[in-house]
């Protein structure tokens, strides 16, 4: 499967954006989907993820109630909305997508084999 993420921007703390991740393949609906991103000098962390077909969603702390994940498998497409953008919330920001990942396992980079290119999210004071 290959990703495209696209969406992201400059927004003043407080603003909204959504990030939209297009996947170019015939079965987009096996794929357990994800949102990561890494800010300068961070590693990589967990944003959320969507579970096969229409699935459970799962998200960090730092994205529980200000972002929603969601897919539209007509449209081989992944979504995450950000509202509330904070200067924190700065970073690159990538979708991710597998197969083969167990629950526990969604919130690990490693874990999936297939990224888009990320897409830059800034947030001004």
């Amino acid at each position: 499967v290959q990703l495209q993420a696209s969406g992201g921007g400059l927004v003043q703390a407080g603003g909204s954006l959504r990030l939209s991740c297009a996947a170019t393949t015939r079965d987009f609906r096996s794929y357990r989907m994800a949102w990561f991103r890494q800010g300068p000098g961070k590693e990589r962390e967990f944003v959320a993820s969507i579970d096969r077909g229409v699935g459970a969603t799962a998200y960090s702390n730092s994205a529980k109630g200000r972002f929603t994940i969601s897919r539209d498998n007509a449209k081989n497409t992944l979504y995450l909305q950000m509202n509330d953008l904070i200067p924190e919330d700065a970073a690159v920001y990538y979708c991710a997508a597998d197969r083969g990942i167990i629950s526990s396992m969604r919130g690990v980079p490693g874990a999936y084999n297939n990224w888009g290119q990320g897409t830059q999210v800034t947030v001004s004071s």
